[in-house]
């Protein structure tokens, strides 16, 4: 779970987490990355049960990385600190993998308000999802293929997730299986980027989508990620 200030969301993050794993006492490691924290989140981390590293700089893909590295166990899923999983979470990811028809995959966003402008941004997010035929939001997928894929692509600033997705499905289809969307499973994430810049914003500032799916403009990154104000 990449981190930046998060004191305000991540306890119900934790808690989700926590709830999910209810049915593997003991089998469940929580890492939480510090990034840039100034305020509680390590505090908060720590007394909730979280195990904490630290990555600095204004790159995701280099935060994810550092925290799959630190983990142990066999299967990886990564989360927001302002999002929460849902209580059968751990249970579909089980599942799923344990089948062996899927190599990983992601799941079913819900935001935690709607309104006409949200609502026309998840249009355009499932038309990304589409084209690309793949989910995000959380990921799932077995340690050792995030290693034959060489973790997040550390060249990108931005859009490292779906290009992780689009990788792990392309291991897949080279082994016959699937990436799958935990539809039973989704995650609520915060809409504090639509209370910060508008719900509008993305289709009011077109250039700044174009360049955050080019994944190396470092101005619109930093915009719109990594000096987002928590």
């Amino acid at each position: 779970m990449p981190a930046r200030n998060e004191e305000r969301l991540i306890g119900a993050c934790l808690e989700s987490i926590r709830v999910a794993a209810r049915p593997y006492p003991g089998q469940v490691e929580t890492i939480v990355v510090l990034n840039r924290c100034d305020d509680r989140t390590d505090e908060i981390a720590r007394s909730l049960g979280a195990r904490v590293v630290t990555a600095d700089g204004k790159n995701l893909s280099v935060v994810r990385n550092a925290g799959a590295r630190a983990a142990s166990g066999d299967y990886l899923i990564t989360i927001d600190a302002d999002s929460v999983m849902a209580p059968n979470t751990l249970a579909e990811v089980e599942r799923h993998l344990e089948s062996g028809r899927y190599v990983g995959g992601g799941v079913m966003i819900h935001p935690e308000r709607m309104s006409p402008g949200i609502a026309a941004t998840g249009v355009l997010l499932v038309w990304l999802m589409v084209r690309y035929r793949v989910s995000a939001g959380l990921f799932w997928l077995r340690r050792a293929d995030f290693e034959t894929l060489g973790g997040f692509d550390e060249t990108l600033v931005s859009v490292e997730d779906l290009d992780l997705a689009t990788r792990l499905k392309a291991l897949g289809r080279a082994r016959g299986q699937r990436f799958g969307t935990l539809w039973r499973a989704p995650i609520t994430t915060s809409c504090r980027k639509f209370d910060h810049f508008g719900d509008w914003f993305i289709f009011r500032n077109t250039w700044l989508w174009r360049a955050i799916l080019g994944g190396r403009d470092e101005q619109a990154a930093n915009l719109y990620f990594y000096d987002f104000p928590r």
